[in-house]
């Protein structure tokens, strides 16, 4: 699947011909050039450019001087690679654009679980991600340490606000599910957003149900409300979480802490290639 993308990428941004470079540099000429990192943070995505070089120039030889998830420094240099110039060229934005995306990601992440580290909660993100990226999104997320919510809409049955509301209430919409399950032979689990604990006490009396997600509670109601809720469901947070409050909703005894923020919110990371003239 990667693969694809990366041909996707890679004619959309060199359509009929990269003209500057090849105007410029002769076919067979050979360049270096390092990755130099230039903020610190969390780099992540040095395993898509390995890719994306296997896939342009298989004669490139890289020297790789660090690693995903590694904790990176002002001036430090990710890896150095040799090969044909021209392809170091045509591919330099693609491989910047997927690093710099995937290292906000990363260090983002890495920021927030390392604040909640010492409690059992687990940090996820949420399918608020780029079109397209989301692949490379929810890797950067497990890169900075973090874990992942569902993927799509494939492997979870999720029921919002909305699919609530246009069923009809919490107990036919669940109804609806568990009867679709037997159906389909779906084995995937079942999470329930719930506003207020009204809704909170339809869920825990309905059968079926994996997960509840307490949506925009703050962390005293989410306090109140794990008292109402059995053991044997999981129990998620979401909405109006922060870098400030976030410690607060994980020790309010939550198991997952859902934040959009991580993918859709996010600032990249400085990085640069540059030339290496000998």
């Amino acid at each position: 699947m990667l693969y694809d993308f990366i041909h996707a990428w890679l004619a959309e941004d060199i359509g009929e011909g990269d003209h500057s470079t090849i105007a410029s540099i002769p076919k067979e000429a050979r360049g270096t050039a390092k990755l130099l990192i230039k903020e610190p943070g969390v780099i992540a995505g040095l395993n898509v450019a390995k890719h994306i070089y296997e896939l342009t120039d298989t004669k490139a030889q890289i020297q790789w001087l660090k690693t995903d998830g590694e904790l990176v420094s002002a001036g430090d240099i990710a890896y150095i690679v040799e090969g044909n110039a021209r392809n170091i060229l045509s591919t330099e934005r693609l491989i910047l654009n997927c690093m710099q995306r995937m290292s906000g990601i990363a260090t983002k992440t890495k920021t927030l679980s390392q604040k909640i580290a010492h409690t059992p909660a687990k940090l996820l993100d949420t399918r608020k991600t780029t079109p397209g990226f989301r692949i490379l999104e929810k890797q950067a997320v497990l890169i900075g340490g973090g874990h992942n919510h569902r993927f799509g809409l494939f492997d979870m049955i999720m029921l919002k606000d909305n699919h609530i509301d246009f069923c009809g209430g919490i107990q036919k919409a669940v109804k609806a599910v568990n009867e679709y399950k037997i159906a389909m032979q779906l084995t995937i689990p079942v999470e329930v957003e719930v506003r207020n604990e009204t809704e909170l006490q339809e869920v825990v009396n309905e059968q079926g149900v994996n997960r509840i997600l307490l949506d925009n509670f703050s962390p005293n109601q989410i306090r109140a409300s794990i008292q109402m809720i059995p053991s044997h469901f999981e129990i998620e947070a979401s909405g109006g979480i922060t870098e400030e409050n976030i410690v607060e909703f994980a020790e309010s005894g939550v198991h997952y802490i859902s934040i959009g923020a991580l993918t859709h919110h996010v600032k990249s990371l400085d990085l640069s290639l540059k030339a290496i003239i000998h």
